[in-house]
């Protein structure tokens, strides 16, 4: 599963990005989409997430539901699609999500879904390979694939 983080607020110009908080929609949408995601049947055994505060806080809401913990990567803030993959592939779990930032996260489930996605935020995107292992991932179309979004 590849999450962008939650809604964020930029109310406050002077903060760095990478200390931006979720806004109120943020807060909202993140436990409302994690619920979404469980009751397709789907709970991830790893749950990585982007340092920033904002993919933390989304990260925070999902790991509630999902009642997991939080790794905390910090390569995942801004990263890069093939970052993402890798770190999501070095877990050696059958059920991973992530939780990170566009433009990356866009890039990575259009490749995957061999077609044009935008990831809004809060969006979760869901791909299942029936057969196979994390080699498959990227080299293989999945057998499913479910965008969510608020």
């Amino acid at each position: 599963m590849l999450a962008r983080h939650a809604k964020s607020d930029w109310a406050d110009d002077g903060l760095d990005d990478h200390d931006r908080p979720l806004n109120d929609r943020g807060r909202r949408d993140a436990p409302e989409i994690a619920r979404t995601v469980l009751r397709k049947g789907v709970r991830p055994e790893v749950l990585l997430a982007s340092s920033a505060l904002r993919a933390q806080q989304t990260a925070a809401a999902f790991a509630d539901a999902f009642d997991t913990e939080v790794v905390t990567q910090e390569q995942l803030y801004l990263a890069a699609p093939d970052t993402i993959l890798d770190a999501a592939r070095a877990t050696g779990a059958a059920e991973v999500m992530v939780v990170a930032h566009d433009p990356g996260m866009s890039a990575l489930v259009s490749r995957l879904a061999d077609r044009d996605e935008r990831m809004v935020t809060c969006a979760v995107a869901i791909f299942t390979w029936h057969d196979g292992d994390w080699d498959d991932v990227d080299a293989t179309p999945p057998d499913e694939f479910e965008l969510i979004t608020p």
